[in-house]
C-alpha cells in the first residue's frame, strides 16, 4: 500500500472503527531533495514528530508515514505542502535553491496518492462499521528557546492538546468528550496528564479537514498533539519509559471510542 513501490507509508488494517495515524513520524528525505536543502539535519529533525508511531502501535488500524514533512507535508493543503518560504516552516530556510519542477511534481503526486489511499481505506471502514474515529497523532516542541531555556509555560502548553477546529463539535461531542475524559484520568510518571482542547493547536491540519469534508456524517478526526515530554527535543534522545506509558494510555481509549461510536448508531 505504498505509492509506486516507494517506502512512503505503511498501513496496517484491523477490524475496528478506530484508526490511528502518525503522518509526521517520518524523517526520510530522498537524495535529490537533500542535495538542494540548506537546513541542517538537527534543525530539521527538531521539527519532526519522531516516535509518534509508537503511540498508535496497538491501534487496530494504523497509518504511519515515513517521508519527512520537509519534503512534502501531508498535513498542509496541497498548494502549501512544500515549504518554499521560511514563514511556512517556523522561520527556517529549507532550500538553498528552489526545488525543481520534477521534485515539486513528485511531491504533489505523493500528496495526491496519500489522500486517495486514505479515502479508500476510510471508505472501507465506513462500509463495515457505519462510522469511524481517526486519531491523528502529532507532537510539539515546548523548549524553543534552547535546551537550557525556560520551557513554554504549562498554561500555554498542555501535555496533550486536543484539536477540534474542523469538526462539527456539537455532532461529535459524544465521541470527543468521553475521549478527553479518558485521557484526563491518566497519569504519566506519577503526574496527572494535563489534557486540554484547542490551546496550543486547534486541529486545523489538512488530514482532519479532509476527513470532515469527505465523511461529514460518518467520520470524526481528532488531532492529538503530545508535548515532547517523552524526549529531549534538542538532541532527539527518547525517554522510552514515558513513550511506553503514553502508548498504553492512548491504547486504553480505544474501547471508549468504540463504545461511544456504538452509542451514536
Amino acid at each position: 500500500m505504498e505509492p509506486n513501490g516507494s517506502p512512503g507509508w505503511t498501513i496496517k488494517l484491523g477490524d475496528s472503527p478506530v484508526v490511528g495515524t502518525a503522518i509526521h513520524n517520518g524523517t526520510d528525505v530522498n537524495s535529490a531533495c537533500r542535495s538542494l536543502m540548506c537546513l541542517p539535519e538537527p534543525e530539521r529533525l527538531r521539527e519532526e514528530d519522531p516516535y509518534t508511531e509508537h503511540f498508535i502501535a496497538d491501534f487496530p488500524t494504523q497509518i504511519v508515514v515515513h517521508r519527512s514533512r520537509f519534503q512534502v507535508d501531508l498535513n498542509r493543503a496541497r498548494d502549501a505542502a512544500i515549504y518554499l518560504a521560511p514563514e511556512q516552516s517556523w522561520g527556517l530556510k529549507v532550500w538553498q535553491q528552489s526545488p525543481s519542477e520534477d521534485i515539486t511534481t513528485e511531491a504533489l503526486a505523493f500528496h495526491d496518492a496519500y489522500y486517495a489511499e486514505l479515502k479508500r481505506v476510510l471508505t472501507g471502514i465506513e462500509h463495515r462499521h457505519a462510522k469511524f474515529v481517526l486519531v491523528d497523532v502529532h507532537s510539539y516542541n515546548h523548549r524553543r528557546g534552547g535546551p537550557k531555556a525556560t520551557p513554554t509555560s504549562q498554561e500555554k502548553a498542555p501535555d496533550i492538546n486536543i484539536g477540534t477546529f474542523s469538526m462539527d463539535r456539537k455532532r461529535w461531542a459524544p465521541i470527543i468528550d468521553p475521549f478527553i475524559e479518558a485521557l484526563r484520568g491518566q497519569s504519566v510518571n506519577g503526574k496527572p496528564l494535563d489534557v486540554r482542547e484547542n490551546i496550543s493547536f486547534q486541529g486545523k491540519g489538512e488530514q482532519t479537514r479532509f476527513v470532515h469534508a469527505n465523511f461529514p456524517k460518518t467520520g470524526c478526526a481528532i488531532a492529538v498533539e503530545f508535548k515532547k515530554i517523552f524526549m529531549d527535543e534538542w538532541n532527539g534522545e527518547p525517554d522510552q519509559a514515558t513513550i511506553s506509558q503514553l502508548r498504553t494510555m492512548l491504547t486504553s481509549t480505544i474501547p471508549t471510542l468504540e463504545s461511544a461510536l456504538r452509542d451514536m448508531a
